[in-house]
């Protein structure tokens, strides 16, 4: 069994883009690539004063990352569109208002000029306020249009001064615009509380959250943001799961989306072969109010209804999405060839969100469902594999040199007797 609480990108995609009203195109192939726009990066630096503070590998916070940004931009790949925004980089006085109105794009999205991104980030000096809101509203409308894959990587040192516009309550309006875009967010030596609402900006739109503490981990985990947004968009498949097994949508490997009711339970059918492999993966997004603790349950089970294994887990209201996931292995035909060769799989996907008189229960709750049918693990040799000639190697290795040791131990002996 697998369990997993962590976020998935893909299920804030399939909310954001349902939440919009967007159908996906039945006739698709399941999980296909169909972005044919370039993909975009907005890089969202914090230039507040804080970022003066030397505690990264003896440099400053603000030095560290125009290292770090130097290399990313040396690295990224040519078909990716970059833009570079900062938030309190020109404003240094106390009055709050106009210091959570600090933002600006220093380099524009599109065809990157890597000396001109260079000799902008150059100028950057530490200054003032912490804007993350406003800066994540101006980032989403710097990546607006095109059907190309598009990131928000948001570098900052401090958590958001310019409340009550509560960055994490952004981060969800963004992904309910269905303009399919993810919040990554990195935290230079952070504390709790930064942890904590950066963290929240990412689960929001399914993005990942990073702690830095050296610079070298703030270049590669900004290379690797940037490079995963060069790779393919896959668009879900709509499917209607059923009410029982016997009448389930019959599914192949791929990515699929539907709605389940509150306190509903859909059924989706897979055929695995002998010696295959099912992996399956659900998430369920909350896109309204609910209760908090809730939960979802995945079970495999035969036509008979005899569970083979399930997968579950439980949110207590801090994100919007849950998760859960399970695989099971087909063995190989007997050699009685009383194991059918092929046996179907009942996939039953069960949630326990509930919501407060008022909240609309239709319709249901986005759901998104991952299914892989894979080779199966090399049962031979004990479980071990290709492991098993290793093993095989060593033992051999390790008898002739007992041998050999053996041997020379009585020489040994028998020259000590002789003297």
């Amino acid at each position: 069994m697998i369990r997993r609480t962590r976020p998935v990108a893909g299920a804030i995609a399939l909310l954001a883009a349902l939440t919009a009203g967007i159908a996906f195109p039945s006739a698709a192939a399941a999980g296909e690539p169909t972005g044919q726009d370039a993909p975009k990066v907005d890089l969202v630096l914090d230039v507040s004063g804080s970022m003066r503070a030397k505690d990264i590998d003896g440099q400053s916070r603000m030095a560290a990352a125009k290292q770090a940004f130097n290399e990313v931009l040396d690295a990224t790949p040519e078909e990716v569109q970059l833009g570079i925004r900062t938030l309190g980089a020109d404003y240094p006085g106390d009055d709050r208002k106009e210091g959570c109105k600090d933002t600006a794009q220093l380099y524009p999205v599109g065809p990157l000029d890597r000396t001109e991104a260079k000799t902008a980030v150059a100028t950057l000096v530490p200054t003032g306020w912490t804007p993350i809101g406003p800066a994540l509203l101006e980032a989403a409308d710097d990546l607006d249009g095109g059907n190309g894959s598009k990131r928000i990587v948001l570098i900052s040192d401090g958590e958001d001064t310019c409340a009550p516009l509560d960055p994490c309550e952004v981060a969800r309006e963004i992904a309910a615009k269905g303009i399919g875009l993810t919040i990554d967010t990195l935290g230079l030596v952070p504390n709790a509380k930064l942890s904590r609402q950066l963290s929240c900006i990412a689960e929001a739109t399914g993005g990942t959250y990073t702690s830095i503490e050296h610079q070298d981990e703030l270049t590669d985990r900004v290379n690797e943001l940037v490079d995963r947004a060069a790779e393919p968009v896959v668009t879900p498949v709509a499917v209607e799961g059923a009410g029982t097994c016997a009448k389930a949508p019959e599914l192949k490997s791929g990515l699929y989306t539907d709605r389940e009711e509150f306190g509903q339970q859909r059924w989706y059918r897979v055929d695995l072969p002998a010696g295959q492999e099912l992996r399956a993966s659900v998430s369920v997004a909350a896109d309204r109010a609910v209760r908090p603790d809730y939960g979802i349950l995945m079970r495999a089970v035969t036509l008979h209804g005899r569970e083979i294994v399930r997968g579950e887990a439980t949110g207590n209201g801090r994100t919007d999405v849950l998760s859960t996931g399970l695989r099971h292995p087909k063995p190989e035909l007997d050699d009685d060839g009383d194991e059918p060769s092929t046996e179907t799989v009942c996939l039953g996907v069960t949630t326990s969100f509930s919501a407060d008189a008022g909240v609309k229960t239709t319709p249901g709750l986005p759901l998104e469902l991952t299914v892989d049918v894979v080779d199966g693990p090399d049962n031979a040799s004990f479980g071990l594999g290709r492991g098993w000639w290793l093993l095989g190697a060593l033992i051999v290795t390790g008898f002739l040199a007992g041998l050999v040791w053996g041997w020379l131990s009585r020489w040994r002996v028998a020259v000590w007797r002789t003297n």
